[in-house]
C-alpha cells in the first residue's frame, strides 16, 4: 500500500493498493486529523420538513441497509418508509430514505441507522424539532439539548440563525474540555451537566431583536450525530404598560428612565396633588395641626390656643373654603372634626 504524499496537502489522501488479492476485499475507512480532532468522512444526515423526515448518506460500498426508530418507540408498521439507492461513476452508493411524520413533529425524536452489508458497522443520526419557546425579554432562558443516549468523546456545537445565515455561537469538545463561546457573557453551558450529556444553553438576559431565531444543538460522536432544533421568540418587555395600584400607566415621556414603583410615587405624591388649587394660609395651618390618628378613630382634638378661648364652638361645614375631598383622602370621610375648648 502507499499514499500520494505530494497530493495530501491538496486534499487527496487516496490509498494505493498493489497486487490486490481476494483477501483484500472489505470496507476501507478514511479519517482526517485536524486541530478540531478526528472526523470520520462517512456521515448520515437526517432532516425534517413539514410532512416528512429524510435520511441520506453517500459514498458507501457495498450497498447498505437503512433502519428507522423513534423515541418514544413506535409500532413497526408506523415506520414504513421509501428508500432509494443510486450509484455514481465510481460505483459508490448513495441512499435516501423518507418517513412520514408521526403526529405532532415535536412529539418524537427520529433515528435513522445506516447498516453495512456485513452488519459489522452502524452509523446513526437523529433529529428532533422541539416546541417553540416564547418568553419576555430580560429573563434568563434555558434551551434544552439532551443527548439521546450516552456518548463518549463527543463534540457539541450550538448554531443560531435569524435570517437564513446561521452562525456558530458555541463549541465544546468533551475529549479536550476545550470550548469556544462567541456569546461570552450572554450565554453559557453547565459544565457539570455536559458530562451527563446535557448540553442545554442558558441565555442570561435575551433581547427581542438580538436573540429571537432558530437554535440548533448538534452532538457528534463516533459514528453518530444527534441534532435538536428549537425556535425561540423573545417578546418585548411589557413593563412600560403595567398598571400600578390600579392607576393608569405613567406616561413614558414624563418619567423616562424611572421604574414603575418610582413613577407611581411621582403620580400620587405630585401629579394628584398638583391638580388641587392653592389652599389658604388658614387652611394650611389647620391641616398641619391635625395629628395622626388610628384607623378606628373618627374624632380628634385640635391644640388649645389663647385666641380660641373666646370663640364659640363652631362645626366645620366646609364654608371656610376646605375641600371635602382633601379630608376624605386623609381618612376623615363623612366625619366632621370637633374643636374641644376646655
Amino acid at each position: 500500500t502507499a499514499l500520494f504524499n505530494s497530493h495530501i496537502p491538496h486534499g487527496n489522501a487516496s490509498l494505493l493498493l498493489r497486487r490486490v488479492k481476494v483477501q483484500d476485499k472489505g470496507r476501507y475507512k478514511c479519517y482526517t486529523s485536524t486541530r478540531k480532532g478526528n472526523q470520520e468522512l462517512f456521515s448520515v444526515i437526517v432532516e425534517i420538513t413539514d410532512e416528512m423526515v429524510t435520511c441520506s448518506s453517500q459514498n458507501i460500498y457495498p450497498i447498505p441497509q437503512v433502519a428507522w426508530a423513534t423515541d418514544p418507540p413506535s409500532a413497526q408498521e408506523a415506520l414504513e418508509n421509501s428508500t432509494t439507492k443510486t450509484t455514481d461513476h465510481k460505483g459508490l452508493f448513495t441512499v435516501e430514505s423518507m418517513l412520514r411524520i408521526l403526529g405532532n413533529v415535536s412529539n418524537y425524536t427520529y433515528f435513522c441507522s445506516v447498516i453495512s452489508a456485513d452488519k459489522t458497522q452502524i452509523w446513526t443520526a437523529s433529529r428532533k424539532n422541539q416546541e417553540d419557546i416564547t418568553q419576555e425579554e430580560g429573563y434568563a432562558l434555558s434551551i434544552p439539548c439532551i443527548a439521546p443516549h450516552s456518548l463518549q468523546n463527543f463534540s457539541l456545537t450550538w448554531t443560531f440563525d435569524s435570517s437564513n445565515d446561521p452562525i456558530v455561537i458555541l463549541r465544546y469538545d468533551h475529549r479536550t474540555r476545550h470550548s469556544f463561546n462567541l456569546w461570552e457573557g450572554e450565554a453559557e453551558l453547565d459544565q457539570d451537566l455536559l458530562l451527563l450529556g446535557d448540553g442545554s444553553l442558558v441565555l442570561f438576559k435575551p433581547q427581542s431583536e438580538e436573540h429571537s431565531g432558530t437554535y440548533t444543538c448538534s452532538f457528534s460522536g463516533l459514528q453518530s450525530r444527534h441534532i435538536i432544533q428549537t425556535r425561540v421568540n423573545i417578546t418585548v418587555s411589557r413593563t412600560d404598560s403595567h398598571r400600578c395600584n390600579g392607576t393608569d400607566p405613567v406616561e413614558a415621556g414624563h418619567h423616562k428612565g424611572l421604574n414603575t414603583a418610582a413613577s407611581c410615587i411621582i403620580r400620587h405624591d405630585g401629579a394628584d396633588r398638583n391638580r388641587e388649587p392653592a389652599q389658604s394660609d388658614a387652611q394650611d395651618e389647620l391641616l398641619r395641626s391635625v395629628p395622626n390618628v388610628d384607623e378606628d378613630s373618627s374624632v380628634t382634638s385640635l391644640p388649645d390656643t389663647k385666641e380660641e378661648e373666646d370663640e364659640e364652638e363652631t362645626p366645620l361645614d366646609g364654608s371656610d373654603g376646605l375641600q371635602p375631598s382633601n379630608l376624605q383622602r386623609d381618612g376623615f370621610e363623612n366625619t366632621k372634626p370637633v374643636l374641644s375648648i376646655p
